[in-house]
């Protein structure tokens, strides 16, 4: 392998670690801040419960997404040197905003959120929670800004090997930024929602059945029903904004080698794209209806793979299969959302422990269907790091291959050791329930007590103070 595969790989291993925990921040606080509406709202001490057991699960999730993303801001000067330098004028500006008005944002409420319970009123509360919940949205905003002009670079001139920004309005909102903003955002939510949906079905599939994680199953699933249908809509008005900007991509996407005169766009339900033979292998095709999708006509045809050169095509065996496992996963969490809302009619939401055992099963899903989405956008954008102006091989810092190997094993090592921890200590939350969220912060927010270290948001259950009524929720379960 070269360097630049190397430095592919090490970019791509770590944002997709990092991208996991801000899709999840971004649905998560959006939640609690609905769930302290609720308590303000009702002042049902069960809505309090539900949100110091999530508070404490969004804390270590919030943290590990902070932590990863430093990582990958520095692999712009150290392996991404000639993108930097082509493209910094534009992306360095946008990021060092992003900072400036989310990361401030967030940072300036999320010490209220997480450390002022009993400290503060509950409306203060509240509004922290918003904040932050706001500053997410921000942050995500100027993300995708940046991710989508490098996919559909306006607003700019190309002077001595550098881009120069000219209009900053049309740099900020390039044309795939609006679908791109929308269909990200949609999928942060339904990731979130099927989290948090799993996370309730656990604990009732185990005899956890507590009112908070009834609440937890059931908004999520509610959650499902709505966004699930926007996803499918926005993910259309995408895929059609991609085939005016990036043509090629698409072809990728569908697997669409050439156009045969009048016989339409099939649409390739299954195949193996052969990139030698030009062809697809074992298809599994529905004639015409490719055409339907995608220009809304029987007959119409789109640019096809082989009316680009060789060195301009993307992959599109991984692109193909990407676009495929995020397209059948939705479909998975809307059938999910829609056989919840049988169950609930019938009154055996709660008690159906097959459906029970499927929704936890699902319970990844989500983030699985993200990264699937993330590989079809930035395998799809390949051979250009920046859309027609710039090679992802002259965007690579010229290391010795060996250089580039080492820190890919260290990466891979230290992520797994550092994000394997929280991830289990993640789902150890989810585990021990609401009950242990309140006996620990009852501890934390006692007139004496003071944040013992930085992440004691989310304390280690197993040394919250114990008694005989501690072997059941507070719901009253078992």
């Amino acid at each position: 392998m070269t360097a630049l595969d190397l430095a592919r790989w090490q970019f791509g291993f770590t944002i997709a670690f990092h991208i996991v925990f801000p899709s999840l921040s971004i649905g998560l606080a959006a939640w609690l801040a609905l769930i302290e509406a609720m308590w303000v709202k009702t002042a049902d001490e069960s809505w309090l419960r539900l949100s110091r057991w999530w508070t404490g699960i969004f804390a270590m999730i919030f943290g590990m997404g902070v932590v990863s993303g430093v990582v990958l801001s520095y692999q712009f000067g150290t392996n991404w040197g000639g993108f930097s330098t082509f493209a910094g004028p534009v992306t360095g500006p946008l990021l060092s905003w992003e900072v400036l008005t989310a990361f401030f944002l967030e940072a300036g409420f999320l010490g209220v959120m997480l450390f002022g319970r009993n400290r503060v009123s509950p409306r203060v509360q509240l509004a922290a929670t918003v904040m932050v919940s706001i500053g997410t949205l921000i942050s995500a905003t100027w993300i995708l800004s940046a991710n989508s002009w490098i996919q559909t670079p306006r607003g700019i001139d190309v002077v001595d090997g550098h881009v120069v920004p000219l209009d900053w309005w049309a740099i900020l909102f390039n044309p795939s930024f609006p679908y791109r903003l929308v269909h990200m955002v949609l999928g942060a939510f339904l990731a979130s929602a099927l989290f948090v949906a799993a996370a309730g079905a656990w604990r009732i599939f185990v005899g956890r059945d507590g009112e908070a994680e009834r609440r937890s199953l059931s908004m999520g699933l509610w959650a499902l029903i709505v966004l699930a249908p926007l996803q499918i809509f926005a993910g259309d008005s995408h895929g059609l904004n991609t085939l005016r900007h990036q043509p090629a991509k698409i072809a990728a996407i569908e697997g669409h080698w050439r156009n045969e005169p009048g016989e339409g766009v099939p649409l390739v339900l299954f195949a193996l794209p052969d990139m030698a033979t030009e062809t697809n292998r074992w298809a599994v095709e529905i004639p015409r209806l490719g055409s339907l999708i995608l220009t809304h006509s029987f007959s119409g045809s789109v640019p096809a793979l082989t009316d680009f050169p060789r060195d301009d095509r993307p992959n599109a065996t991984i692109v193909f299969w990407a676009f495929r496992v995020m397209v059948g996963l939705g479909l998975a969490m809307l059938g999910l959302g829609l056989s919840g809302l049988v169950l609930r009619r019938n009154g055996a939401l709660f008690r159906n422990r097959t459906f029970l055992a499927a929704t936890i099963a699902m319970g990844p899903a989500g983030i699985v269907a993200v990264l699937a989405g993330w590989m079809t956008t930035e395998i799809g954008r390949q051979p250009w790091a920046v859309w027609g102006l710039l090679r992802t091989a002259d965007a690579v810092t010229p290391h010795p291959v060996v250089d580039v190997a080492i820190g890919l094993a260290f990466f891979v090592v230290v992520y797994f050791v550092v994000f394997g921890a929280g991830i289990l200590q993640v789902l150890r939350l989810i585990a021990h329930g609401p009950r242990a969220a309140v006996l620990a912060a009852a501890e934390n927010t006692a007139d004496d007590a003071r944040p013992a270290r930085p992440m004691s948001a989310a304390p280690d259950h197993e040394s919250a103070p114990t008694s005989r009524h501690d072997t059941k929720d507070t719901e009253g379960a078992p």
